[in-house]
């Protein structure tokens, strides 16, 4: 069994309970029931009390979206939650999404511990930037990159809510940045990426994870510094650990590497799967 890394809630953020394909989150005040693949197990609490706590229910509808059914009068399509200062803007979208992966917790930790003030950060398929936020927190020159423009906006109301200034904005597709980071020979101290397992690019590329990651960590790990830290997470049925470990043996052989399963644990303590983990460092001892 592959070792497991578990991201715990804070006070702004509860995973309350999973099962029967649908999650029980709480953010701040605000009480969600989403899809989530993962929680094939029967829950910890009927899904009658969910139903009497939630405020919002995403119903799924074709592909990946669907619309958000209000459990509550009143309740707020858009709100912010606090992470230690920093502070996050939530909101309602066609997707399941909210605007935040809280399973990142553990990786935002990492971040904390490897940057300081002056460190170079790259985070690559940046979303609404917490990492980015986390990183500029503590005093790292920060480069958020992102192909969608209304993600990199988000980010932006994420940052200037927290009180932060000057992360560097780039709309563009990763893997071509990291390619052309290689040729500047730029190097960073901490690179973090979580890609999704398809997308479309800044121009309308169609992004595969499974045909991309080969190239795309390839590419980031020659950025690295020699002490530097590359933290990647994925979520993809088609890349699993084994393929993670033959893409760490060929192109990371010089790092100390863990590789990991993320997990979370609800208040009923159910556990729900997040995808893999990887983390590379280069000099010291092993992270």
């Amino acid at each position: 069994m592959a070792n497991r890394i578990y991201s715990s809630g804070w006070t702004d953020y509860e995973l309350i309970d999973a099962g029967g394909g649908k999650k029980l989150e709480r953010w701040g005040t605000i009480i969600t029931i989403r899809p989530e693949v993962q929680a094939y197990f029967h829950s910890g609490m009927p899904f009658a009390d969910w139903q009497k706590m939630a405020h919002w229910e995403f119903i799924p509808s074709k592909g990946q979206s669907g619309r958000w059914k209000a459990l509550k009068p009143n309740a707020p399509a858009k709100w912010t939650i606090s992470y230690g200062r920093l502070k996050f803007q939530l909101e309602t979208t066609k997707f399941k999404h909210l605007g935040l992966f809280p399973e990142q917790q553990t990786n935002w930790e990492f971040l904390d511990t490897h940057l300081a003030d002056e460190s170079k950060f790259l985070n690559l398929f940046a979303y609404t930037g917490a990492a980015s936020c986390v990183a500029r927190l503590k005093g790292a020159e920060t480069f958020h990159v992102d192909s969608v423009k209304q993600l990199i906006s988000w980010a932006k109301e994420n940052m200037e809510a927290s009180k932060l200034l000057n992360i560097k904005w780039v709309h563009e597709d990763a893997l071509k940045f990291v390619q052309r980071e290689v040729k500047r020979e730029r190097n960073y101290n901490a690179i973090m990426m979580d890609p999704p397992a398809w997308g479309i690019g800044a121009k309308g590329e169609q992004w595969k994870l499974e045909e991309q990651l080969d190239g795309l960590l390839s590419s980031a790990v020659q950025l690295l510094d020699p002490n530097g830290v590359l933290v990647m997470n994925t979520y993809s049925p088609t890349v699993d650990i084994l393929f993670l470990q033959e893409l760490v043996d060929l192109y990371c052989a010089d790092f100390n590497a863990e590789l990991s399963e993320l997990w979370m644990k609800t208040t009923t303590q159910k556990e729900v799967y997040y995808g893999n983990l990887v983390r590379l460092s280069k000099g010291g001892e092993e992270n």
